[in-house]
């Protein structure tokens, strides 16, 4: 599966600059959509340079492909979710849940055991996320709020707003996330009283 998975990377730069192209987009313009440098971006294209999830999202949300799509995963012709995990230079796990391009986009995150005392480095992009949490104790960083939830717990922000998950020392952590795009937030729907 990593052979599998270095070759659909290794095509991924010519597909990038397809895009872009496509899209008759400049590095510069791009760039200012995705807040990713231009340098990075030149390098993301010509393949000097492996791609985080952090960059894959905001590229695919700007093409409006998927990310399948983006890295070129093959297609399973199969209406079942094909879970291709995406390893992170951190340890975690990302796996889309998701495969159409635009709206909200379904992930889970696998995340190890973290340090309590592990200083966060909060991001920020355009759209709405809910998380639920699976299994094991997610800190979520918003802010100026250092929040705790324990499985079964949710939350829901906008993403504008400086964030940063991770594990605590009890375990790793395992959460759900819904991303949209700004205003396309999550509906919970109560039960009718009965």
């Amino acid at each position: 599966m990593a052979e599998n998975q270095d070759s659909t990377l290794d095509n991924l730069g010519p597909r990038l600059k397809h895009l872009r192209l496509r899209s008759d987009r400049t590095l510069h313009e791009l760039a200012a959509e995705t807040g990713i440098s231009a340098s990075t971006l030149s390098r993301l294209e010509a393949g000097l340079r492996r791609p985080t999830l952090e960059q894959l999202l905001p590229l695919a949300r700007v093409h409006g492909v998927t990310l399948d799509e983006l890295v070129g995963a093959p297609p399973t012709g199969d209406p079942r979710i094909n879970l291709r995990p995406i390893a992170t230079s951190d340890g975690s796990t990302v796996l889309p849940l998701t495969r159409r391009p635009g709206g909200i986009q379904a992930y889970k995150f696998v995340l190890p055991t973290g340090s309590d005392d592990r200083v966060p480095d909060l991001r920020t992009h355009e759209g709405y996320d809910w998380v639920f949490v699976l299994n094991g104790t997610l800190r979520l960083v918003l802010g100026e709020h250092n929040l705790i939830l324990d499985a079964g717990e949710a939350a829901e922000f906008d993403t504008r707003t400086p964030h940063w998950f991770g594990a605590t020392s009890a375990g790793p952590v395992e959460f759900l996330s819904l991303i949209g795009k700004q205003g396309e937030r999550a509906h919970v729907r109560a039960a009718p009283k009965g």
